[in-house]
């Protein structure tokens, strides 16, 4: 498994990469926000990933968040619950940044999340989890283990708007499931701060 996510990664790009195929991919992102009535590049994005439903969410700012897109996410393997250590191949929950954009990408092309981020890494300290896991990308092709797989086009399309915005201006949510239509329900067996992370997650 970490063979398939290092070669997710491999040879990572600075934030602003050139995609490549990005003139077609940003024609049809055009097309998008003109449909939507949204100015093309937004200020900021926000992506929100939904395990159960497998689906990725694109919110753009405009005055206000403005719903832009649904993406399907083709595969993202485990259940619902946080990724806890290597291996157990469990897409993260949490509040992420991207830290990456790679075009030379096994996987087409893939952006590379900052997970661990703090809080994961602080409870990981706390638990005595010395492996939290590493190498979480969202990323083409139609499989996947512990990352997001989003099929080749769509994650042209949402490379080249993460590109455009830039690494600083977009935000990453995965929640295991879709707060706003049904409630918190922890997983059995979950890790008490479990409660603490969902409770921001549906803000």
């Amino acid at each position: 498994m970490l063979l398939l996510l290092l070669a997710a990664g491999q040879a990572l790009a600075g934030p602003h990469a050139p995609p490549p195929s990005g003139a077609q991919a940003e024609m049809r992102l055009q097309a998008r926000f003109a449909a939507a009535g949204l100015d093309y590049p937004p200020e900021r994005v926000q992506l929100i990933a939904l395990k159960q439903g497998r689906r990725l969410e694109v919110w753009v700012w405009q005055g206000g968040w403005r719903h832009l897109h649904d993406y399907p996410v083709f595969a993202a393997s485990g259940q619902p619950g946080p990724k806890l250590r290597e291996g157990d191949r469990q897409v993260p929950e949490g509040f992420y940044r991207i830290a990456a954009l790679n075009p030379n990408s096994h996987f087409h092309l893939s952006m590379k999340l900052d997970y661990p981020n703090p809080f994961d890494r602080l409870h990981a300290t706390l638990e005595g989890r010395e492996r939290p896991g590493s190498n979480i990308f969202i990323h083409g092709s139609a499989w996947s283990t512990g990352c997001l797989a989003m099929g080749n086009r769509g994650i042209e399309e949402l490379y080249t708007l993460v590109a455009r915005v830039g690494l600083r201006r977009v935000e990453v949510l995965i929640a295991p499931w879709d707060f706003r239509r049904r409630p918190v329900r922890l997983p059995a067996g979950a890790p008490a701060w479990l409660g603490e992370l969902y409770g921001y997650l549906q803000r």
